[in-house]
Protein backbone atom coordinates (compact mmCIF):
# COMPACT_ATOMS: atom_id res chain seq x y z
CA UNK A 1 0.00 0.00 0.00
CA UNK A 2 0.80 3.37 -0.45
CA UNK A 3 0.35 6.09 1.75
CA UNK A 4 1.18 9.84 1.86
CA UNK A 5 1.27 12.47 4.22
CA UNK A 6 0.98 16.26 3.26
CA UNK A 7 0.63 19.01 5.68
CA UNK A 8 2.34 22.65 6.49
CA UNK A 9 5.06 23.02 8.81
CA UNK A 10 4.60 22.13 12.54
CA UNK A 11 1.11 20.10 11.11
CA UNK A 12 2.89 16.71 12.42
CA UNK A 13 3.59 14.85 8.77
CA UNK A 14 6.98 13.94 10.28
CA UNK A 15 6.07 12.63 13.53
CA UNK A 16 2.93 10.72 11.93
CA UNK A 17 4.81 9.77 8.91
CA UNK A 18 7.50 7.87 11.34
CA UNK A 19 5.41 6.50 13.40
CA UNK A 20 3.19 5.06 10.49
CA UNK A 21 6.27 3.96 8.79
CA UNK A 22 7.55 1.94 12.11
CA UNK A 23 3.84 0.64 12.64
CA UNK A 24 3.33 -1.08 9.44
CA UNK A 25 7.13 -1.46 8.54
CA UNK A 26 6.96 0.09 5.39
CA UNK A 27 9.69 2.25 4.22
CA UNK A 28 9.53 6.39 4.08
CA UNK A 29 10.43 8.96 1.83
CA UNK A 30 10.19 12.54 3.12
CA UNK A 31 10.16 15.28 0.21
CA UNK A 32 13.18 16.04 2.84
CA UNK A 33 15.53 13.24 2.25
CA UNK A 34 14.36 13.49 -1.63
CA UNK A 35 15.77 17.48 -1.08
CA UNK A 36 18.83 16.31 0.65
CA UNK A 37 19.98 13.41 -1.85
CA UNK A 38 19.57 15.48 -4.72
CA UNK A 39 21.61 18.23 -3.13
CA UNK A 40 24.30 15.50 -2.69
CA UNK A 41 23.75 14.73 -6.41
CA UNK A 42 24.28 18.73 -7.16
CA UNK A 43 27.56 18.39 -4.88
CA UNK A 44 25.95 21.04 -3.16
CA UNK A 45 25.37 22.08 0.77
CA UNK A 46 21.88 21.97 1.81
CA UNK A 47 22.01 25.49 2.21
CA UNK A 48 23.54 26.40 -1.17
CA UNK A 49 20.78 23.68 -2.67
CA UNK A 50 17.89 25.54 -0.39
CA UNK A 51 19.12 29.21 -1.57
CA UNK A 52 18.80 27.56 -5.58
CA UNK A 53 15.43 26.31 -5.19
CA UNK A 54 14.27 29.63 -4.04
CA UNK A 55 14.94 31.42 -7.55
CA UNK A 56 15.00 27.93 -9.83
CA UNK A 57 11.01 26.40 -9.25
CA UNK A 58 13.06 23.40 -11.48
CA UNK A 59 13.97 22.18 -8.09
CA UNK A 60 10.93 22.06 -6.83
CA UNK A 61 9.74 20.27 -10.19
CA UNK A 62 12.81 17.41 -9.25
CA UNK A 63 11.42 17.14 -5.78
CA UNK A 64 8.02 16.73 -6.93
CA UNK A 65 9.23 14.34 -9.56
CA UNK A 66 11.26 11.83 -7.94
CA UNK A 67 8.44 11.27 -5.45
CA UNK A 68 6.15 10.88 -8.34
CA UNK A 69 8.30 8.19 -8.95
CA UNK A 70 8.77 6.35 -5.82
CA UNK A 71 4.34 6.57 -5.92
CA UNK A 72 4.75 4.61 -9.06
CA UNK A 73 7.63 1.96 -8.49
CA UNK A 74 6.96 1.39 -5.17
CA UNK A 75 4.71 -0.50 -3.42
CA UNK A 76 5.05 -0.21 0.42
CA UNK A 77 5.78 3.18 1.15
CA UNK A 78 4.83 6.14 2.82
CA UNK A 79 5.59 9.46 1.15
CA UNK A 80 5.90 12.40 3.41
CA UNK A 81 5.60 16.07 1.98
CA UNK A 82 3.41 19.06 1.50
CA UNK A 83 2.30 17.24 -2.15
CA UNK A 84 2.75 13.83 -1.32
CA UNK A 85 -0.98 13.37 -1.93
CA UNK A 86 -0.84 15.21 -5.09
CA UNK A 87 2.46 13.54 -6.78
CA UNK A 88 0.49 9.60 -5.80
CA UNK A 89 -2.23 9.17 -7.81
CA UNK A 90 -3.42 6.11 -5.81
CA UNK A 91 -2.69 4.76 -2.33
CA UNK A 92 -4.70 6.68 1.33
CA UNK A 93 -3.68 10.02 1.85
CA UNK A 94 -3.34 11.97 4.98
CA UNK A 95 -3.38 16.07 5.07
CA UNK A 96 -2.97 16.96 8.59
CA UNK A 97 -3.78 20.52 9.83
CA UNK A 98 -3.50 22.40 12.91
CA UNK A 99 -4.01 26.31 13.78
CA UNK A 100 -0.82 28.76 12.33
CA UNK A 101 -0.68 29.64 16.42
CA UNK A 102 -0.32 26.12 17.24
CA UNK A 103 2.25 25.32 14.38
CA UNK A 104 4.68 28.50 15.47
CA UNK A 105 4.87 27.23 18.51
CA UNK A 106 5.54 24.16 17.27
CA UNK A 107 8.47 24.97 14.56
CA UNK A 108 9.26 27.89 17.40
CA UNK A 109 10.04 24.77 20.23
CA UNK A 110 12.18 21.86 17.70
CA UNK A 111 13.75 24.47 15.87
CA UNK A 112 14.64 26.36 19.04
CA UNK A 113 13.54 29.91 18.16
CA UNK A 114 11.38 32.95 19.10
CA UNK A 115 8.24 32.43 18.16
CA UNK A 116 7.67 36.14 16.68
CA UNK A 117 11.09 34.67 14.34
CA UNK A 118 9.12 31.90 13.53
CA UNK A 119 5.81 33.58 12.91
CA UNK A 120 7.19 35.50 10.33
CA UNK A 121 9.51 33.17 8.29
CA UNK A 122 6.43 30.98 7.99
CA UNK A 123 4.56 32.96 7.05
CA UNK A 124 6.60 33.97 4.22
CA UNK A 125 7.40 30.68 3.68
CA UNK A 126 3.79 29.47 2.77
CA UNK A 127 2.95 32.30 0.88
CA UNK A 128 5.62 31.64 -1.20
CA UNK A 129 4.92 28.18 -1.22
CA UNK A 130 1.30 29.01 -2.00
CA UNK A 131 2.10 30.97 -5.55
CA UNK A 132 4.20 28.45 -6.40
CA UNK A 133 2.29 25.64 -6.28
CA UNK A 134 -0.70 27.24 -8.04
CA UNK A 135 1.91 28.59 -10.69
CA UNK A 136 3.86 25.52 -11.39
CA UNK A 137 1.14 23.16 -11.02
CA UNK A 138 -2.16 25.06 -10.50
CA UNK A 139 -2.57 23.15 -6.82
CA UNK A 140 -4.48 25.41 -4.01
CA UNK A 141 -3.22 23.72 -0.81
CA UNK A 142 -6.16 24.92 0.86
CA UNK A 143 -8.49 22.45 -1.45
CA UNK A 144 -8.58 19.34 0.70
CA UNK A 145 -10.17 17.20 -1.99
CA UNK A 146 -8.18 15.00 -3.06
CA UNK A 147 -7.27 13.51 0.53
CA UNK A 148 -8.80 10.49 2.28
CA UNK A 149 -8.41 11.91 5.39
CA UNK A 150 -8.10 15.28 6.77
CA UNK A 151 -7.23 15.89 10.31
CA UNK A 152 -6.65 18.59 12.83
CA UNK A 153 -3.58 17.77 14.96
CA UNK A 154 -4.12 20.45 17.60
CA UNK A 155 -5.63 17.91 19.94
CA UNK A 156 -4.13 14.92 19.90
CA UNK A 157 -0.75 14.01 20.10
CA UNK A 158 1.20 11.84 17.79
CA UNK A 159 0.47 8.47 18.69
CA UNK A 160 -3.15 9.07 19.77
CA UNK A 161 -3.48 10.82 16.33
CA UNK A 162 -1.64 7.83 14.88
CA UNK A 163 -3.97 5.31 16.38
CA UNK A 164 -7.34 7.44 14.65
CA UNK A 165 -4.78 7.06 11.44
CA UNK A 166 -4.49 3.44 12.01
CA UNK A 167 -8.00 2.07 12.06
CA UNK A 168 -8.67 4.50 9.29
CA UNK A 169 -5.98 2.96 6.87
CA UNK A 170 -6.53 -0.54 8.37
CA UNK A 171 -10.21 0.18 7.05
CA UNK A 172 -9.75 1.80 3.93
CA UNK A 173 -12.03 0.17 0.92
CA UNK A 174 -13.73 -1.68 3.54
CA UNK A 175 -17.34 -2.76 2.75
Amino acid sequence: MLITVSGLPGSGTSSISSILSKHYGMQLISAGSVFRSLAKEHNMTLEEFGHNAEKDSSIDLMIDERQREIAEKEENVILEGRLAGHMAKSGFSIWLKAPFDIRVERIAGREHSTYDTVYAETKKRELSESLRYKEIYGIDLEDHSIYDIVLDSKNWNPDNLSKILIVAIDNYNCE
